[in-house]
């Protein structure tokens, strides 16, 4: 038997309204060194969006390295797979690969090509049981980007295309190594269709939503697939063998009203897969007042908060993070003052303030959310920016473009 964990989405060096995720990230990277002991675990494959961006700071790359000479000093048999996302720097992350090779973790960042194509062999790794017996063959598939792919597809649209047909050339590559029936596992870093999205997760990769991939990108030859993008763990398909973890931490408000997790999956040849969902404990809590998409009167926001119940004995970098809804029927310059002389009695930290503006009678529906500049996506600047001087909505091939340049841009240092 194999017994394999699947993670994907840390954002190593992410923050959440200027303040640092690191304590929350060692915590979550000390909770799996643990349970891939406690259970035994003979392969590891994180999937993408290793890092928060593509240039992380150097407490980022250490809290990285860290973490897989820990891991492969505990388990020295243990394999480890990581693939490229559309947040990594597939350069960056293929720079070490082979110094991490010798370690005995396998580095995808991203395609290389050389004179003959691209280079499959390094995208293929053997995941061995605790026996030392390759029971699966795993296809590294990294981020796919348009310069990725192959011209001249048609038929489908020419993207999808693009990316099917890596994906089958990968899969006659896996095949062709499993001669004793071993199973075979491919990785991706994608947007599946019908995949639910969250609020980070909905950055437009691969042209935008419109080229959201299909589920028969997978045959059922596959046994199982390590998906990466959406922060929300899910199945795709009917099957539950195709799979999204899900990011170990709530990377903001919206991701916190459901829980993280790690898979875990376990394999014989000639079997389904059986997984299970491993929880990964919370160790600093988002608190929405109130809670969902609802505002509230000022008056009502922080009597909700005051009659919440805290543990005053945590220590600061494990208080609960706060963010207060509040719903304004004009300007308030004294607002953040009130607020601020209420958190300040308790054990909680405050990172947003978010108001909506209705005025007099007006419903939530009617209410002008206020949004600071800096919690725009690129692609929301742009298409505003198009708005107001055409006065109408951007082309969807317009945007696959501005999609394309921004993620062209990142790949440079």
């Amino acid at each position: 038997m194999l017994r394999l964990f699947h993670t994907a989405d840390w954002h190593l060096g992410h923050s959440l309204h200027g303040v640092s995720r690191q304590p929350e990230h060692r915590r979550f990277l000390d909770w799996l060194l643990l349970e891939l002991q406690n259970q035994q675990a003979d392969a590891l494959i994180v999937a993408g969006d290793i890092f928060d961006s593509a240039n992380p700071s150097a407490s980022a790359q250490t809290q990285l390295y860290d973490f897989l000479v820990q891991a492969k000093t505990a388990q020295p048999a243990l394999d480890i797979v990581l693939i490229g996302g559309n947040h990594d720097s597939a350069s960056r992350l293929d720079a070490p690969s082979s110094l991490l090779n010798a370690l005995g973790v396998s580095v995808v960042g991203g395609l290389t090509r050389g004179e003959d194509g691209i280079d499959w062999n390094r995208l293929i790794v053997p995941l061995t049981n605790a026996a030392g017996e390759t029971e699966a063959w795993c296809g590294a598939m990294p981020f796919l980007r348009n310069a990725d792919l192959p011209p001249g597809e048609s038929g489908d649209e020419p993207l999808i295309a693009g990316v099917k047909s890596l994906y089958a050339q990968l899969l006659g590559e896996l095949q062709a190594r499993a001669t004793q029936g071993e199973n075979l596992i491919l990785t991706g870093h994608c947007y599946m269709v019908n995949g639910r999205v969250s609020e980070l997760s909905e950055r437009k990769i691969l042209g935008g939503n419109q080229h959201a991939l299909p589920v028969d990108l997978f045959s059922e030859d596959i046994a199982y697939v390590a998906l990466g993008h959406l922060h929300l763990a899910q199945q795709v398909g009917a099957n539950g063998h195709i799979r999204y973890s899900g990011s170990p931490i709530p990377l903001s408000f919206d991701e916190s009203q459901y829980p993280h997790q790690v898979v875990q999956v376990d394999m014989k040849a000639g079997r389904p897969p059986a997984t299970a969902a491993l929880k990964i404990p919370r160790s600093v809590e988002l608190l929405r007042i109130p809670n969902g998409k609802d505002f509230a009167a000022l008056e009502d926001a922080l009597a909700q908060l005051e009659r919440m119940d805290f543990d005053a004995g945590l220590p600061r970098e494990q208080r609960p993070f706060v963010e207060l809804r509040i719903k304004l029927e004009k300007p308030e310059p004294g607002l953040r003052q009130q607020v601020e002389d209420v958190i300040a009695k308790l054990p909680v930290r405050l990172l947003k303030i978010s108001t909506a503006y209705g005025g007099g009678d007006k419903s939530l529906a009617d209410a002008k959310i206020e949004e600071r500049l800096e919690e725009l996506q690129p692609l929301d600047v742009f298409q505003r920016c198009y708005r107001n001087k055409f006065d109408q909505e951007v082309p969807a091939g317009m945007n696959a473009l501005f999609n394309e340049l921004l993620e062209n841009r990142k790949e440079k240092p």
